[in-house]
């Protein structure tokens, strides 16, 4: 019998989360304001959408479906005895709720943990799984800029509107590689780090009356977790997780070309890089606004020309950012329909 944590919403637990995300909900929606004008005019090209041939949309179909099945693919791997109906209609929903929700992403990484749980899942491990998915992919993710300037500098120089994403990508890889290396390897580092964060904790549940007691040994714990989630696949997980973005990159290189642009790759896989960053900004659903924006100005900056980064930038988040979302409504129903509706794990996490 699976064990499923059922929802505890009591009084205080549920008003905070009502005001969290009706914070997170007027924090998008003066963001949206503000950026309503430049998206009127970015979302006045979809009129142009007529003059890209018929084939394009389907390689750029087939190339963002297997960007998909890559990340099924990595959840698959991470977390031991899943079937791939879990990977995939999890990984759907969470991406999707992450899209449409303001602050999504701790929305989705709930509802994922909730659904990799409810269908057999230990919780500990589901946990220590995702983790290791998030660790690997974007380590990749911040790997890119550092790509891209090794990349374009054996083409041509890179435009100075471009550097500083390529400059600070590489300090993050950097920075991201040598703390996971180091968090992964050796233990002092990480109970050095777990008793800083025991003693800060401690002192603000004393503060806030609250029952939070981390402790060094349970960080050295959830580490062992995440490397014995992977174990020995973490080749396969790498493999994913490039797979993943490379094909989510052509994409958008595809998208270039389909309207009659001439991308130089690097640049545009250092544009790519800065706008998967700006989707990360949890203050409009999906980085919505951003993304557009961002990316059309880095694309600019790469030499595309204006009309052209605008048409490209709205074919692809056709495909990377609407289109997944009835796609995770439909993956959604399919899994209540064969496990039931996930609990509602957060009152009993907040």
């Amino acid at each position: 019998m699976i064990e499923q944590v059922q929802p505890q919403p009591g009084g205080r637990d549920a008003w905070k989360t009502i005001a969290i995300r009706s914070f997170f909900l007027l924090v998008a929606l003066g963001v949206l304001y503000i950026l309503w004008p430049q998206l009127v005019t970015f979302l006045s090209a979809t009129r142009e959408l007529s003059g890209i041939d018929w084939y394009w949309f389907l390689l750029m179909a087939a190339l963002m479906t297997g960007a998909f099945t890559a990340a099924w693919e990595l959840t698959h791997i991470a977390v031991r005895g899943i079937t791939r109906f879990v990977a995939t209609t999890s990984q759907l929903t969470a991406n999707a709720l992450a899209k449409v929700i303001p602050g999504g992403p701790v929305a989705a990484g709930v509802t994922y943990f909730q659904m990799l749980s409810v269908s057999g899942v230990p919780h500990g491990q589901a946990a220590a799984s995702l983790a290791a998915v998030a660790f690997i992919s974007n380590l990749v993710l911040f790997s890119l800029p550092a790509i891209a300037i090794l990349l374009a500098a054996f083409s041509a120089p890179i435009p100075r509107g471009l550097l500083p994403i390529g400059v600070v990508g590489t300090a993050l890889f950097a920075l991201l590689f040598t703390a996971v290396f180091t968090v992964v390897k050796y233990d002092k580092p990480l109970v050095f780090v777990g008793r800083i964060v025991e003693t800060v904790v401690g002192w603000l549940a004393v503060k806030l009356r609250r029952d939070w007691a981390p402790t060094a040994q349970e960080f050295l714990d959830r580490r062992n977790e995440v490397v014995d989630a992977l174990g020995r696949r973490w080749q396969q997980a790498l493999a994913a997780a490039v797979l993943n973005w490379t094909l989510d990159y052509m994409v958008l290189l595809v998208a270039l070309v389909a309207v009659g642009a001439q991308p130089r790759p690097s640049l545009v896989l250092l544009a790519f890089a800065g706008a998967a960053v700006l989707g990360m900004i949890p203050l409009t659903p999906g980085g919505l606004g951003f993304v557009e924006i961002g990316l059309t100005a880095m694309l600019v900056a790469s030499g595309i020309p204006g009309p052209d980064a605008t048409l490209a930038v709205l074919v692809y988040r056709l495909f990377q950012f609407w289109i997944p979302i009835p796609a995770g409504a439909v993956a959604y129903a399919a899994f209540k329909r064969k496990y039931g509706k996930p609990a509602d794990l957060e009152g009993s996490t907040a």
